[in-house]
């Protein structure tokens, strides 16, 4: 009797941590993704309950929307520049703090401390910056560029963007980074220095290959982020000035639920998920050579 209910528990403690949460993935995630595509071939203006199916017309009518290139060419500049600084002042802060003997905890919690906060109000809270505090900044030192707010200007806002959102997401690849470098035994590091390595051989031949395996992993999540941006964008500029930061993301809100072209939002979803896929799997084939496992 005693074996029978230890049975029954362990199948019960298996049905709650495997099957109910395999299903709410199911119906939740996959039964969404599933649906999106399906939507992606049909007219349905997401409101009315008849809709019918149009086989590839809304990815015909997409190749030939210039606004739609426009959207795909803002924000792979957009990730570019995402990737570029996060991945470069990640690894500066990582480098530092890897080299602190003391205050290394309190430094990293206050790093993390953007991350913690909502997006829409970090994005708030630099429109305040962009609009009031650095030009007043700037007209008080009487310099010229700093006098006006760089997101009203068509070649700034874009950059402005995506430094707000590097100023938020480069805690969690710091960490990354600085869990990859502890691992590293400092006694490689005295042989290089008794082999007369410099500081750049030292990061090339031996640090590098050690955090290899962390820059796939940041790179992935950042190249997503970069791809699947939206928040920032819409919060600080909506898109302008004259559609200069009309991200994707910006592209697939409007027409989803502004302009009621719902299976048109679900194509460029569509369209975005296998570039976002293969960007993914090329970066993963290229960085996933020459690591060292740990």
């Amino acid at each position: 009797m005693q074996k029978k209910r230890q049975i029954i528990s362990s199948k019960l403690v298996f049905f709650s941590f495997t099957i109910i949460p395999l299903a709410l993935y199911s119906f939740f995630y996959v039964y969404s993704v599933v649906t999106g595509i399906r939507y992606s071939f049909s007219d349905w203006d997401g409101i009315s309950p008849d809709y019918q199916f149009i086989g590839l017309e809304n990815y015909r009518k997409l190749v030939h929307n210039p606004a739609f290139w426009r959207s795909l060419k803002t924000t792979l500049v957009y990730t570019i520049l995402l990737v570029i600084g996060v991945i470069v002042l990640a690894l500066i802060l990582a480098l530092s703090l890897n080299s602190l003997k003391r205050f290394r905890g309190f430094i990293k919690s206050f790093f993390f401390v953007p991350a913690m906060i909502g997006a829409v109000t970090i994005a708030l809270i630099w429109d305040q910056m962009f609009l009031r505090v650095l030009p007043y900044i700037g007209e008080l030192l009487r310099i010229p560029w700093l006098s006006a707010s760089f997101l009203g200007n068509v070649k700034t806002a874009l950059p402005a963007v995506v430094f707000v959102n590097i100023w938020q997401a480069v805690a969690m690849p710091t960490l990354i980074f600085l869990s990859g470098l502890q691992v590293i035994p400092d006694e490689q590091y005295e042989s290089a220095m008794l082999d007369g390595a410099t500081t750049f051989q030292k990061f090339r031949y031996l640090t590098f290959p050690y955090i290899l395996p962390t820059v796939t992993v940041n790179l992935v999540l950042i190249i997503k982020a970069g791809f699947t941006t939206f928040d920032y964008s819409y919060a600080l500029t909506g898109g302008g000035p004259v559609r200069a930061t009309e991200v994707i993301g910006i592209m697939i809100y409007n027409d989803a639920f502004q302009n009621m072209k719902f299976s048109m939002a679900n194509a460029e979803a569509c369209v975005l998920f296998i570039i976002i896929a293969v960007f993914s799997v090329i970066q993963i084939k290229l960085t996933s050579r020459g690591g060292v496992n740990t």
